[in-house]
């Protein structure tokens, strides 16, 4: 089992920056996939990044955070990161982490591909 615990959300202004952690436990995640999902009031669950293990670590963006999010992994401190910068108001959401074991170079969006997940930290950016 895989525990996923995240921090560092919080109230934000737009045009301001916020650095989520995902801090795992009960296994190291160093052959686990990971993904970063939102899921804002009233809307599904989607995937705004992900990233595989692995050298050459692989990366997905949704288009609607290319060039203002970044995903990153610290295997060594079983912590995943997601760097959101020029955030907006459309960003407000519940941010949840998740994690699936995986094949070496692939990462996953979809949920149905994720086996354990965060309980969120909330994200709000005021206009």
């Amino acid at each position: 089992q895989v525990q996923l615990v995240e921090s560092g959300g919080g109230l934000v202004q737009t045009g301001g920056s916020l650095r989520l952690s995902c801090a795992a436990s009960g296994r190291t995640i160093g052959s686990y996939a990971m993904g970063w999902f939102r899921q804002a009031p009233g809307k599904e669950r989607e995937c705004v990044s992900a990233i595989s293990w692995g050298g050459g670590e692989r990366t997905y963006y949704a288009d609607s955070v290319k060039g203002r999010f970044t995903i990153s992994r610290d295997n060594a401190k079983n912590t995943v990161y997601l760097q959101m910068n020029s955030l907006k108001p459309e960003d407000t959401a519940v941010y949840y982490c998740a994690a699936t074991r995986a094949y070496s170079g692939r990462y996953y969006y979809r949920i149905n591909d994720y086996d354990y997940w965060g309980q969120g930290t909330q994200v709000t950016v005021s206009s």
